[in-house]
């Protein structure tokens, strides 16, 4: 169930020129208990006084396991103009905000009997699968899936949190990581690479209707062309689990 909770900046850092990566404590004291996949939301009120509120998915790498964690990890994208931006931009290590959560079904089935997850994203869109790596690696070993993920990008100093998945791909030989490069490639550029829009990478994966269940999260677009390959390869709608950002002022 939901809680709404107070939450202090502990750290933060820039993740590409316009995202920040924020970690949060509850100011109460209280761990977080999440389910890889879900968000939070912030509140806050406009110049106005008018109340209003952003959500964010949680980035937290934690055990796997269910155990409650310490931070509330987000990544956050500036929006020129945006109230949110004003907000969390300006914010100090040690200053509150508050929060609700958590939210959302965008999460690994433990029903699932599929032999292959196939992951999209774009922008801060990869965030929850960050947050899904402890659970990957464990139905990695428990029920032998392959993993792809294709993540789409503009250039590579928009590719997040990606030395953390080239590393988890290097330590888990079924877990694969597409790097996918719409407008500017790495000027040395490496084997999971790739040049165009994720599709191209979708492509190469032949998405098989048999073994495949697939999730898309990011750019409304991305997610819609995406979810149309998908279902001409045959994958039914429930085996394709989608989420869309879009950026609010």
């Amino acid at each position: 169930m939901a809680e709404h909770f107070p939450l202090r900046l502990t750290d933060s850092r820039m993740l590409a020129p316009s995202v920040r990566h924020m970690a949060f404590e509850r100011a109460d004291g209280t761990p977080f208990n999440f389910i890889p996949g879900q968000f939070v939301q912030v509140h806050f009120n406009y110049a106005d006084g008018k109340p209003t509120k952003r959500s964010y998915s949680v980035a937290t790498v934690g055990a796997g396991d269910g155990t409650p964690v310490q931070q509330i990890e987000m990544a956050v994208s500036y929006v020129e103009g945006g109230a949110a931006t004003d907000l969390l931009g300006h914010l100090q290590q040690g200053q509150n905000i508050d929060g609700s959560g958590p939210y959302g079904r965008f999460c690994l089935m433990e029903g699932d009997s599929n032999r292959r997850y196939i992951l999209v994203a774009t922008g801060t869109g990869v965030t929850p699968y960050r947050a899904m790596l402890p659970q990957i690696k464990r139905l990695i070993h428990t029920r032998d899936v392959q993993v792809a993920l294709v993540y789409g990008a503009r250039n590579p100093g928009e590719l997040l949190y990606g030395d953390e998945f080239e590393a988890f791909a290097q330590q888990n030989p079924q877990f694969h990581f597409y790097a996918c490069f719409s407008r500017e490639a790495r000027v040395h550029p490496r084997a999971h690479d790739r040049r165009g829009h994720v599709q191209v990478a979708l492509d190469e994966l032949r998405p098989n209707a048999e073994t495949d269940i697939a999730y898309l999260c990011g750019n409304p677009n991305m997610v819609d062309q995406a979810f149309a390959l998908l279902k001409d390869a045959g994958l039914s709608i429930p085996h394709i689990r989608r989420e869309k950002y879009v950026s609010s002022r």
